[in-house]
């Protein structure tokens, strides 16, 4: 009787999101498998060809390689820079407050005004943005186009990222700090640990589980990055800065190949989910070594 009286709570709101979220999504995958146009009403069932596609266009190629390189850079960067932050932020205790607003206040702008700023900091001009502070230093020889080459405009969109984010990552990080035992600190010194044995033997260990939400939410959201991208580059120059998202919208908006741009949604939506699903079980397993 109480399962009955609790599917009948449930019940709504499962036909709320299957109305909201499943039947759009199911409905959508399906014009994966078509050349729809997402103007006219006629659909042909093309089968894996757009799949196919997908595998020979080099703009898809390029877009796939860019998103997982810039994942790979900003978690990395985005959980040392996190990590460091975090505890820094530990060991100041008086002015905590204020610091931890500071590390969280980019997290806070939309990211379209956050790129909007970043195009300023990466503006080729000599007298503007990062080149204006080499030049103050005397390194007029390392000032760059730091979005116009395509070498380096992929990294100028992963700074931009980790600098909105990190905030995110802190936070996490220090939750998990002050959840570590002060015994287990006074044990330590007790031993004769320094502060760099302490790091690794009690601070680490401690930190597993934090990093391993740092590490899924921070590789989940770079797939999926579309806004800094769109605002500072458009995905160049060339294919230079592609990802998914962007191309995405480019064939879904501007070239009317809807069903080719949900086979790429689709395709990113199974890496994001599998990769999610590789670390969640691979951090997880490694939480509970010792």
């Amino acid at each position: 009787m109480r399962r009955r009286s609790t599917l009948w709570f449930v019940a709504p709101a499962f036909a709320l999101y299957a109305l909201v979220v499943l039947y759009p999504s199911l409905a959508g995958a399906t014009s994966a498998f078509t050349d729809w146009s997402g103007v006219s009403g006629e659909r042909r069932w093309v089968g894996l060809a757009n799949f196919e596609r997908l595998v020979s266009d080099s703009a898809g190629r390029a877009a796939l390689r860019n998103v997982l390189a810039l994942s790979v850079f900003v978690v990395a960067a985005q959980t040392v820079l996190g990590l460091g932050l975090a505890l820094a932020l530990h060991a100041a205790a008086g002015r905590r407050r204020w610091l931890r607003v500071a590390f969280l206040a980019p997290a806070l702008v939309s990211p379209l005004v956050a790129a909007f700023v970043w195009r300023y900091v990466c503006s080729p001009a000599p007298d503007e943005g990062v080149n204006a502070l080499l030049g103050f230093l005397g390194l007029d020889a390392l000032q760059q186009d730091w979005l116009g080459d395509p070498s380096l405009a992929l990294w100028s969109i992963g700074a931009a990222a980790v600098w909105q984010h990190t905030g995110y990552t802190v936070v996490i990080f220090e939750a998990g700090l002050a959840r570590i035992p002060r015994d287990l600190h006074d044990a330590a010194k007790l031993d004769g640990a320094g502060a760099r044995a302490r790091l690794r033997y009690v601070v680490l260990p401690q930190l597993r589980p934090a990093l391993t939400i740092t590490v899924v939410l921070t590789t989940i959201g770079t797939l999926k990055l579309f806004d800094q991208v769109f605002a500072l580059t458009g995905g160049g120059p060339g294919h230079a800065t592609e990802t998914p998202s962007t191309l995405i919208v480019r064939e879904a908006f501007a070239f009317g190949r809807y069903g080719y741009s949900t086979a790429i949604a689709l395709v990113l939506a199974l890496i994001v989910a599998a990769v999610a699903l590789v670390q969640l079980r691979t951090l997880r397993e490694w939480e509970l070594t010792r």
